[in-house]
């Protein structure tokens, strides 16, 4: 997903979502094309890559051909805008054509180079155009609306102009503009080099399971171990994975510190109080809605606990331990499901959408939209990419054949149907949504596939496995990933209060909270030392206050979708609006009209009374069952 603003700020977000398992790779040359990326749909062939950069380079000088125009005309003003739209979008093209190839195979530098080249040429570009928000600052309000009543073309820009006007008090002078946006060159270093270092050059240790089966620790591998059934196994993979990470703990201190530092340097550059201000005011969302998900979240960790006593008696342990939360709770039940047997779960799970929704998922199975096999090299978990706005969406996954990949890919096709329809229902400055609601649609399309499958299974082993599935999301996305949002904040908060983050202040304060989380002194799951090293494993923390929004997200989803499936009046109707309605309001506004209001405490209390009905139904199964 790409984040675009009037001001030219070039910088491109990709929104990551990590799978639970992978099975054994095969060379990419072995996985049939069908199941793989048809990059020929941005750009036929690398030439052609290359003749549209050349063009695009051409083009960039010409912003100063604006300069000390944009406040005399709705003429010249709506040509610089303009031209920045076109530049936009193609530099959008030109990125994820590069990226996306990179992501294919990380270990080759070739494309990892076209990306640098990029970043360097926007870059320039964007100090050059540094000057366009200043400039406009320097009328008034009434005038830039007069423009807007004066020129309708003007219309699709009225409400980032609002924003600008809103955002004075943190709008620089020009020179200052052109100091800040010069750097990017180097404020995107660290995250880069951890996506380097952890992916591709990070020594992965090699273990051997109890069938004999050696198992390299990749984030791959590892995704495999931690869920294995066997609890020796999983002892394994846990003690020599995060030893690995713990070999490493000063450089990823330094990494992540340095990307704080970064935000911080920002933040305030800009004016702001905090870098968790800085991340939220621009997108109009209240401070107050992190913090009160933080609240509500360990307001209720009995209920999170309950889950955890759940796990605890279905595998039927004597003491639960965070290496046993990944394993199967159902002994004997595996889920699992061949990649076109997926494909049609999903499309009956979705149903619900209406025909047209379903047309258009169908074609991204069959048009080569996913790129679905792990391969050696390839970037790990999952993402949909819908940046491409004249075309399509593409996703990546790293398939594996267990119900939570099918799971995962009907969450990207979430994310996938929310770009598309986005990006047709919108003009280019309104099609692009704020990552506040960017989980909502990829959350609703998981309760859509497990009210699908609990219809369809009576076997209560089966049955047990997919209400633990359930669950398992509001483990991961509800109070995992706050568990992140609550580090986040505290790291932030420390650093700017002066506290430099080492590795070992790190480790200290991720520790603390994931025994809180998981009641390990209450004797509720046992959480074991190494797991302190688990923070330099999220890459999350490098995408300035984004994991809070998985939380959100969910919460909302859980709404919305319950009130579709319960087919309230005008609930279907309201969903599709919301998902075409790019960023054309306020997220918390477009959230509000669909169905769902994120400033009160309503929905949370639906979302845990949502949770707490699933482990009713499970304890009465297990108490029908004797467990």
């Amino acid at each position: 997903m790409k984040k675009k603003t009037i001001a030219n700020s070039l910088v491109f977000v990709f929104a990551l979502f990590l799978s639970t398992a992978v099975f054994g790779q095969k060379d990419r040359s072995e996985i049939d094309d069908k199941y793989k990326w048809n990059l020929a749909d941005i750009y036929e062939t690398e030439e052609d890559w290359k003749a549209s950069k050349e063009a695009i380079t051409a083009k960039l000088p010409q912003i100063k051909d604006f300069k000390g125009k944009l406040t005399q005309s709705a003429g010249d003003l709506l040509a610089c805008l303009e031209f920045s739209t076109e530049i936009n979008k193609e530099a959008a093209k030109l990125y994820i054509y590069a990226g996306m190839n990179s992501d294919l195979d990380m270990r080759d530098m070739k494309y990892a180079g076209m990306k640098k080249e990029l970043q360097q040429l926007f870059s320039d570009y964007s100090a050059a155009a540094s000057f366009i928000n200043p400039e406009i600052l320097t009328t008034d309000w009434e005038v830039i609306q007069g423009f807007i009543d004066e020129e309708p073309k003007l219309k699709v820009y009225e409400k980032a102009l609002k924003d600008l006007f809103k955002k004075q008090e943190h709008t620089l002078s020009e020179p200052e503009e052109k100091i800040l946006a010069l750097s990017n060159l180097v404020t995107g270093t660290p995250y880069s080099v951890y996506g380097t270092f952890s992916n591709a050059e990070m020594p992965n240790p090699e273990v051997e399971l109890s069938t004999g089966e050696k198992l390299t620790l990749s984030s791959a591998g590892y995704a495999k171990g931690r869920a294995a059934a066997n609890r020796t196994d999983r002892e394994l993979v846990f003690e020599n994975f995060w030893n690995g990470y713990n070999a490493f703990q000063a450089t990823f201190g330094e990494l992540l510190y340095a990307q704080v530092k970064s935000l911080m340097y920002k933040a305030k550059a800009r004016n702001y109080s905090s870098t968790l201000e800085a991340a939220l005011k621009p997108r109009d969302i209240p401070t107050d809605v992190y913090h009160s998900l933080i609240e509500n979240v360990n307001n209720n960790l009995d209920a999170f606990h309950r889950y955890l006593k759940i796990k605890k008696r279905m595998m039927g342990l004597d003491t639960l331990k965070y290496l046993d939360l990944y394993a199967p709770a159902v002994k004997g039940v595996e889920l699992t499901y061949e990649y076109d047997e997926a494909q049609e779960i999903i499309l009956k799970s979705l149903e619900p959408l209406g025909e047209d929704y379903v047309t258009v998922v169908e074609k991204a199975f069959n048009e080569r939209w996913l790129d679905v096999y792990p391969s050696p090299g390839k970037r790990s978990g999952a993402y949909s990419q819908g940046a491409f706005y004249d075309g399509h969406p593409f996703m990546l996954l790293n398939y594996n054949g267990l119900y939570s990949d099918v799971s995962t890919t009907t969450h990207e096709l979430g994310h996938t149907m929310q770009s598309y329809l986005s990006n047709k229902n919108q003009p280019y400055p309104l099609a692009d949504y704020t990552i506040f609601v960017a989980e909502v649609a990829s959350t609703f399309n998981e309760v859509l596939l497990f009210e699908h499958m609990i219809k369809t299974i009576e076997d209560d082993d089966v049955k047990l496995s997919l209400l633990m599935d359930r669950l398992n999301g509001f483990k991961g996305t509800l109070f995992r990933q706050t568990q992140f949002a609550e580090f986040e904040y505290k790291m932030h908060k420390a650093a700017e209060e002066g506290t430099p983050l080492t590795g070992d202040v790190l480790s200290e304060m991720y520790t603390d909270i994931v025994k809180r989380y998981y009641g390990h002194d209450e004797g509720v799951c046992h959480v074991d030392d190494y797991i302190h090293m688990e923070w330099a494993y999220i890459p999350h923390f490098y995408y300035n206050f984004y994991v809070y929004q998985y939380s959100t997200s969910f919460i909302a989803s859980n709404t919305l979708a319950q009130r579709v499936l319960n087919e309230e009046e005008g609930a279907l109707d309201n969903y599709l609006a919301f998902l075409s309605s790019g960023g054309s309001d306020y997220p918390i506004n477009q959230l509000k009209d669909a169905g769902v209001d994120m400033t009160s405490s309503e929905a949370f209390e639906k979302t845990i009374e949502a949770m707490n009905q699933v482990m009713d139904e499970i304890e009465k199964i297990l108490d029908k069952k004797g467990m």
